[in-house]
């Protein structure tokens, strides 16, 4: 059983993906799914929302990675919110914050959808 879950939500022309408890090698299929299921959706603005994300290991970081190019491609982006510390410092170990826009809030997130910003920058 697994102690992963995501939970979409739509919002301002944005999908909010909420992650809640562990994304490792075991769990991060799920999130490839909810992935590929906005990009079939043609929902290429992702906000990845990780209040409730308990850890996060390599692999998990991995499907971020993976999806960023193709994403982009599309004029979309993903931004990743409300990351707890411990999981933020994985993220910030690996340079993620160079790499992605990672902000305090969905809120925050959402809006720079609307502002239109590209930029990478740290929210944390």
């Amino acid at each position: 059983m697994s102690n992963f879950s995501v939970a979409f939500h739509g919002r301002d022309n944005v999908m909010v993906l909420a992650l809640k408890g562990e994304l490792d090698a075991h769990t991060a299929t799920e999130l490839e799914e909810a992935i590929e299921k906005c990009k079939t959706d043609q929902a290429f603005r992702i906000v990845i929302d990780g209040t409730l994300l308990a850890y996060i290991s390599s692999a998990g970081l991995g499907v971020f990675m993976a999806f960023i190019e193709e994403i982009r491609a599309e004029e979309g982006d993903i931004k990743i919110a409300s990351l707890q510390p411990r999981v933020y410092n994985v993220f910030d170990l690996l340079g993620f914050p160079l790499l992605f826009d990672i902000v305090d809030t969905v809120d925050e997130a959402v809006q720079r959808f609307a502002a239109g910003s590209a930029t990478s920058e740290q929210g944390v």
